[in-house]
């Protein structure tokens, strides 16, 4: 009687009886009977399968089923012994699972073609299509100091009136480390590669000569724009597909946003405010945990 482990397990079965007669069942029989369905066993063979396996033998399907009753019974006993609480991996999964419904529930969502076009003429703007430009450069690098740009401008005067083919690379410009010539690129493009000064010259220049110097963070350049294509919001019927996925994406954060309005209603919430937590204090606590993934909402 003086064994500690007894002591523990005769604990165990009191709780364990207090908290089934604090919670009763609606039907005892019910809660402890355990069904698989021939669609159940179904879904057994199609994740066998679905693992590149051939298909399961009588055997095999026989050990699935075992397999399925033993994860069932497991989890009713640790929901009745309230192993789910305080658990922040069950949290986050439940959470999740309810983030899946809303979204299941925006995609049954079928918008006739007048709703996509009226939803298009309110939010064109998300689709406009940024301008276009196409160019030729020549490159003189920044090493050379204040010579770089005179020696650019010096080459612009031979070069002036020539086709961007004829002036391939005259002996004073320098080797670029990426290309000579650019397709069809948005500002953005233009200015991650090269910066927001030169963005902003090569998109004022007229298509036709070689123009310049430019500059941009690598050094000064010789431009030669073959093109600029203007900026446009395009006819609904060319992106009919990306305007009803862009609305039922809306559509979806709308559900998921109603939904989560109408749950929080239901509670009483009570939070303390940050500026009450002297968060210099805990600094010197601060003991390394693993990173969580949680994201303000």
């Amino acid at each position: 009687m003086r064994e500690p482990l007894l002591h523990f397990l005769l604990a165990g079965a009191l709780l364990f009886a207090l908290y089934a007669w604090l919670s009763p069942e609606g039907n005892p029989a019910q809660a402890h009977r355990i069904v698989l369905t021939e669609n159940d066993l179904r879904q057994l063979a199609v994740q066998w399968l679905a693992q590149g396996r051939p298909l399961p033998t009588r055997e095999e399907m026989q050990s699935l089923a075992e397999q399925k009753v033993n994860e069932e019974i497991l989890f009713r006993e640790a929901l009745a012994m309230g192993l789910d609480k305080d658990d922040e991996i069950i949290k986050r999964r439940l959470a999740q699972k309810m983030d899946f419904l809303a979204e299941d529930v925006a995609a049954l969502q079928n918008p006739s073609d007048a709703q996509l076009r009226a939803w298009y003429l309110e939010n064109s703007s998300r689709f406009a299509q940024p301008p276009r430009v196409s160019f030729h450069h020549l490159y003189f690098s920044s090493d050379r100091g204040a010579g770089a740009q005179e020696a650019a401008a010096a080459a612009l005067v031979r070069i002036a009136h020539k086709p961007a083919t004829a002036a391939a690379a005259p002996a004073e410009a320098d080797p670029f480390m990426f290309r000579d010539y650019y397709a069809e690129r948005t500002p953005e493009q233009v200015a991650k590669e090269f910066g927001p000064e030169f963005t902003r010259g090569v998109f004022q220049l007229k298509p036709g000569t070689w123009q310049g110097p430019v500059p941009s963070g690598y050094g000064w350049h010789l431009v030669f724009v073959d093109g600029i294509e203007p900026g446009r919001t395009p006819a609904f019927e060319e992106i009919e597909p990306d305007v009803k996925s862009a609305w039922l994406d809306q559509k979806q954060q709308e559900i998921k946003r109603q939904a989560f309005e109408a749950m929080r209603a239901r509670y009483t919430i009570s939070v303390p405010p940050v500026e009450s937590i002297d968060l210099d204090s805990l600094r010197s606590a601060q003991m390394p945990v693993a990173p969580m993934d949680v994201t303000p909402q």
